[in-house]
């Protein structure tokens, strides 16, 4: 069984890339683990995890849609540096990371691919600078052939991670309406974003507009647009990157006719 703890805090949650099982939250084809460069380098940090031993962790929509869409876990993740300022803003979510073990005689070395979406539980998160508190089964994908279940009992472990371009082949920007938008009021998830993953600032344009409307960051991957007025579709959707600054436009991604819950593709992607 995880640890448990119930406050939170500042953080960031992750979606664990590794195709395992069918209740994993993520595709490995969908991520192209060769062309994902590391940065030079591995930091340490502390990993526990959480949930059913082999679930994917979060219960959460957003991971229970890309499950439905792909394949993945959920990861929950820690950084003190990030406190408040750029978590507020949403920047370092969508981020990509390997993470690894090889403190343990049961750690592979192997790295998995973890990618930042939102926020993660207390406890043993705020117990080290980085803490990344993985789903049962991203934790036990770090470990050798047989050896899942004994990692698991570990308890608190430590890691290696280093941030890495994120690259979905074949996979551009998705996004999925909230199911509470309305005609005036508009909320999204903006998943499989690309290269440095994570995005500064998201507008919108309505139909018949040239005005580009800034949206608010809601949480994780979601973001709103609450106008106080009759939205026009169809919706274009401008995003700019929060490391590299470059600006995307998915030209009338949302369409005349949208519904809630939908899940609309662009036909746009950030480079790794």
């Amino acid at each position: 069984m995880a640890l448990s703890f119930v406050s939170f805090v500042f953080a960031f949650s992750a979606l664990f890339s590794l195709f395992i099982n069918p209740g994993a939250c993520f595709n490995r084809k969908l991520f192209d683990y060769s062309s994902a460069a590391a940065s030079s380098g591995w930091s340490t940090g502390g990993a526990t995890w959480y949930g059913s031993s082999n679930g994917a962790g979060s219960d959460g929509t957003w991971c229970l849609w890309v499950s439905k869409r792909s394949g993945s876990a959920s990861v929950l993740f820690h950084d003190r540096s990030w406190e408040p300022f750029n978590i507020q803003l949403g920047q370092g979510l969508r981020a990509c990371y390997q993470v690894k073990c090889t403190a343990n005689s049961t750690c592979s070395g192997n790295p998995v691919t973890v990618v930042i979406t939102d926020e993660c539980p207390g406890g043993p998160c705020l117990a080290e600078p980085v803490h990344f508190d993985m789903s049962g089964t991203a934790f036990g994908a770090m470990a050798l052939s047989g050896k899942a279940d004994q990692l698991r009992n570990v308890g608190v472990l430590q890691i290696q991670y280093t941030r890495v371009q994120c690259n979905y082949p074949g996979v551009d920007i998705t996004f999925r309406v909230d199911s509470g938008s309305n005609s005036n009021y508009f909320a999204v998830l903006i998943v499989y974003v690309g290269g440095d993953g994570d995005l500064q600032a998201v507008d919108l344009m309505q139909g018949g507009s040239t005005t580009w409307e800034s949206m608010e960051h809601s949480w994780g991957a979601v973001w709103m647009l609450n106008p106080g007025s009759t939205l026009q579709a169809p919706f274009s959707i401008r995003l700019t990157s929060g490391a590299s600054g470059k600006v995307l436009v998915a030209n009338n991604v949302i369409p005349v006719g949208w519904q809630p819950g939908a899940t609309y593709r662009s036909v746009v992607n950030y480079s790794s």
